[in-house]
Order: structure tokens, then sequence, then C-alpha cells
């Protein structure tokens, strides 16, 4: 049997091919950050296992995480989504990922991607942390508090420093696995297969 993270619920089946399919794993494509962002911001105030399980309405409602068609949706898309029962039904949040998926547009013609610009803030290689008891998990760091701040200056709603944090985790821009976790090395081993460098250009 493998040794997983200590906060994973192995008696969820879903909860652990997340674990052990994406968390930690570094992402460099902006549909799949996009995706990442705006689960995160549903998630906020909630578990992030509510949030898990309504992955695929929100692939839907949100047209697979197509930024561009993201952005342009208006208020009759938000009128309809709050009638949505499959999806958190908070106005609020449901404009905030029209208006990130803007401010996300206008990160990509600034930067080129939006990897490039959020990969900056950990200069473009993963973190690795030493997590070897639940003592040593934290729910922020300093980079992800100024990583939250200049979104925030940027014109994007619900991440702040917890949510950017736990975003950092699921992207792989920090590796937070157990140090006893089988994923843990493997991802690490992973990192000489991925191009960072091309971030960088």
């Amino acid at each position: 049997m493998c040794t997983r993270c200590l906060w994973l619920d192995q008696s969820k089946e879903d909860y652990i091919r997340y674990h052990d399919d994406e968390w930690g794993i570094p992402v460099l494509d902006d549909q799949t950050l996009f995706e990442f962002i705006t689960l995160e911001s549903a998630q906020a105030g909630l578990s992030w296992y509510t949030i898990l399980k309504k992955r695929n309405a929100y692939t839907e409602a949100f047209y697979e995480f197509n930024v561009q068609r993201v952005a342009q949706m208006n208020h009759g898309d938000v009128a309809r989504l709050l009638n949505e029962s499959s999806i958190v039904r908070n106005e609020k949040k449901i404009i905030a990922t029209i208006n990130n998926a803007r401010a996300f547009i206008d990160i990509q013609n600034e930067f080129g991607s939006f990897a490039k610009y959020q990969w900056q803030f950990v200069d473009y290689f993963p973190i690795v942390n030493h997590i070897a008891s639940r003592a040593d998990y934290q729910s922020h760091s300093e980079i992800s508090v100024a990583f939250a701040k200049d979104l925030k200056r940027r014109g994007f709603k619900f991440l702040g420093p917890t949510t950017v944090y736990a975003h950092m985790q699921a992207c792989g821009m920090v590796n937070d696995h157990d140090n006893a976790c089988f994923r843990k090395e493997q991802i690490i081993t992973g990192y000489e297969h991925t191009d960072f460098e091309a971030l960088k250009s």
C-alpha cells in the first residue's frame, strides 16, 4: 500500500486520484492555470473536496475554462448560473470568475503567458518544502502574500494569501507532499523533464 500525504482522506477515491495524478505537479499551460485559479477562488471559505466534487459542473459552466469565452460572459450568464445547483451559487464568486478571466488575459498580453507571470514568484522553479508532520503544513507563505497582493492590484478577486498558497500547491509551484509520500520524489524526478527555462524567454 502506498504511503500518501497525512491530509488526504483516503476513504474518497476521487480525492486519492486528485492527489496521485495532479496535486503538486508543475503546471505550465495557461488553460490549466486558469482552471485551477477558478476552482480555488470558488473554494474560498469552503472545503477543497466540495469544489473537487463539482469540478465537472464548473468545467461545463465556464466553457471548459476557455478564458476568452469566460471573459465575454455577461449578466445574463450570471443569472443563469445562479440557477445552476451543480456549482456554488454565490453571485460574487461567479462575477469574480468573469472578472478574473479578464484580468488573466491582461496578464497574458503583458507577459506573453500567465505561466510566465506566475512562475516568476518562485524564480521559475518549484520550492520543495520539508513536510515531516502535520506541524510542518502552512496555510500561506511570504511568496503567496506577495503573489496575492499583486493579483489584487491587477484586479483579481477571491484570491487572498491562503487561497493563492493552495493554488501554488496545486500547480506545483511548491511541492508540499509529505516527505514519506510516494509522490514527493516522483514529482521531483519529473522536474528534469519539465521545461521551466522556456518560461523565461
